[in-house]
């Protein structure tokens, strides 16, 4: 008996991701899920240089001041509850201290500068689109910073809205990296705080926008993480217990999938290799100064120079 339907995918025959492939991923928290998975096994890869951004405008923003190396000023932060944080970026750059969230903004601005010129693979995933205006500036936010919802407007973004802003971010990048893949997912992950009605409004918008734009012919692909979720593991057993994020089993799921359609041959092979290494470093002896225990370490360097060798970006901490 099958009590699963699968989602017919077949592996990409050009354009696959190896371990000479640059990748940025940008987007919601899924983005940071399967950036994970690439930092695990050592691929050259950047996640979500201002944290996660969970629609198409907050990215495209980004992206054209990253370009543009247009860097923040003093008068673009925002000062509440003790806290300096930016209405483009997630709270996970806020500070403190004004002139430090002021750098760090500015230092990842010449870092994605520096990523979306190099990128091979841009990664983009979208979770809703649903955003929030700043009544104050007029300006839609990335981030609302738990400042009082009343200073802000809820709007629902519209398809060709979203169409718009996607073919924007392509152009963009493309006039400094003509040569770039983009693939494009939406995050399985459920805005239940929107409703479960406007929540299934949200995620049709993104999909209908994001399939107008997916040529592969023009190196734009679409991945089905979404579709992933909602029909192969159609089971609340893969959700986490607030019901709404995959677990990690899921996320598991998900990543071999990808694996199987995005990443070549050899990269799978030096990915085993690169996992059987990680999962050597995270043993713990009895007895660590056991000559067995030190023969394994000497043998386990000759592995880590092995790979080393081959591909000199992959470090082992």
């Amino acid at each position: 008996m099958n009590l699963q339907t699968n989602i017919p995918l077949k592996p990409q025959t050009h354009h696959q991701i190896d371990y000479s492939s640059k990748l940025m991923l940008l987007g919601s928290c899924f983005s940071e899920n399967i950036g994970g998975k690439f930092e695990y096994f050592k691929f050259q890869s950047e996640v979500n240089p201002f944290g996660i951004l969970f629609h198409p405008l907050a990215i495209e923003n980004l992206i054209t001041r990253s370009i543009n190396q247009d860097f923040y000023t003093e008068d673009e932060l925002i000062y509440h509850n003790e806290i300096w944080s930016c209405f483009d970026a997630h709270s996970r750059l806020n500070s403190v201290l004004k002139d430090d969230l002021l750098s760090k903004l500015n230092e990842q601005i010449k870092l994605m500068h520096q990523q979306i010129n190099a990128s091979t693979h841009i990664i983009i995933t979208l979770g809703t689109a649903w955003v929030y205006r700043y009544i104050a500036t007029d300006k839609i936010v990335a981030n609302c910073h738990k400042i009082p919802q009343k200073q802000f407007l809820k709007e629902l973004l519209s398809v060709e809205d979203v169409v718009a802003s996607l073919e924007s971010i392509i152009a963009l990048v493309r006039r400094v990296n003509p040569k770039v893949n983009f693939i494009f997912t939406i995050s399985p992950v459920r805005h239940l705080k929107d409703g479960f009605v406007e929540n299934n409004r949200s995620k049709a918008h993104l999909l209908s926008a994001i399939h107008q734009v997916v040529e592969p012919r023009k190196q734009l692909f679409y991945f089905p993480s979404y579709e992933i979720m909602m029909d192969e593991l159609r089971d609340y057993r893969f959700y986490n217990k607030d019901m709404i994020h995959p677990n990690d089993l899921a996320i598991d799921y998900i990543w071999e999938t990808f694996k199987t359609v995005w990443l070549s041959e050899d990269a799978i092979e030096t990915s085993q290799k690169v996992a059987s290494i990680q999962a050597k470093k995270a043993h713990r002896p009895f007895n660590p100064n056991s000559e067995r225990h030190q023969k394994f370490l000497a043998n386990l360097q000759l592995e880590i120079e092995a790979i080393k060798k081959e591909f000199p970006h992959i470090k082992f901490d």
